[in-house]
């Protein structure tokens, strides 16, 4: 399969969501929503745990990528991931970096490589 990178910089491939969508596999859709539920501080279930990737345009996203604004931005300068953008590193993909360090150097592999 081929690895498929967020616009933040997230690796989609490798997410429990994408997987447990592809694999139709409950119990990882399962245990997925118990785990982050408890690291969001959020009640997710099950049934919220379907995932076709932060590029789809016509599949089934996780509810937060719905409104994140990182995606958001990148679909309005139609590029695939923030490495493509003439602002990175702006604020927001920054702010998010502190949460998740490996996505930046996942998107600094991609520019460099781009």
């Amino acid at each position: 399969m081929e690895k498929m990178i967020a616009c933040c910089g997230l690796i989609c491939t490798e997410c429990n969501a994408f997987l447990a969508t592809l694999n139709n596999d409950a119990e990882l859709r399962k245990k997925t929503a118990k785990e982050w539920s408890k690291m969001h501080k959020a009640a997710l279930k099950p049934d919220d745990i379907f995932c076709d990737g932060c590029l789809t345009t016509t599949g089934r996203i996780f509810r937060y990528c719905k409104v994140c604004p990182i995606r958001k931005c990148c679909r309005e300068k139609n590029i695939s991931n923030c490495a493509y953008c003439s602002d990175y590193p702006c604020e927001k993909i920054t702010e998010f970096f502190g949460f998740v360090p490996a996505a930046k150097k996942v998107l600094d592999e991609v520019r460099q490589n781009k």
